[in-house]
């Protein structure tokens, strides 16, 4: 079974036990991602967006057997817990709802397509959009080694997740 995962984060630069083969493609499908969910570690997280403008995405194969497999690699990478199932992103191509994605995904004569599902996040309230008021204050209010990290995570996501709230942030914040 050939197994893609997409990605627009860290996981292109740090992908820690995901089993990537290969390097990661810069032709993946269009995702509306944004700078959206504040992290543990004090960035801005790149996440779906359902209201963003949408993207290209990156993507890699994944040395797995199967669907269970590949989806328990990426829920242990992200730290996301077990309990949290709809938090990550699965396309069986043939058993998936047919569009895009699914029409992309065989172009690749890949089987699935699987992601990071977390949703955007506004303080602790999960779902909630931040504002690209909200993002500036946020990272504008970071300091010493968090924004330092924030900074770096920021400056690493690949050029080509290019969005409403990256630009406005390079402009505003000088990032």
């Amino acid at each position: 079974m050939v197994i893609a995962c997409l990605g627009w984060g860290s996981l292109i630069w740090k992908p820690g036990d995901l089993p990537v083969t290969g390097d990661w493609f810069t032709d993946g499908p269009m995702f509306p991602i944004e700078f959206s969910r504040p992290s543990d570690g004090g960035e801005l997280a790149t996440v779906i967006c359902m209201n963003a403008p949408p993207c290209r995405v990156l993507w890699a194969r994944l040395d797995v057997h199967s669907i269970g497999e590949a989806c328990e690699a990426l829920r242990k990478r992200e730290q996301i817990a077990t309990e949290r199932q709809d938090a990550i992103g699965v396309l069986v191509v043939g058993e998936s709802p047919t569009g895009e994605l699914a029409e992309w995904a065989s172009a690749r004569q890949l089987d699935a397509v699987i992601w990071t599902a977390l949703p955007p996040r506004l303080g602790e309230r999960e779902g909630q959009v931040p504002s690209i008021e909200d993002a500036i204050v946020y990272l504008d209010s970071l300091a010493g080694e968090t924004r330092e990290h924030a900074l770096d995570y920021f400056k690493q996501v690949p050029e080509q997740i290019d969005t409403p709230y990256r630009r406005e942030i390079t402009k505003r914040l000088g990032w």
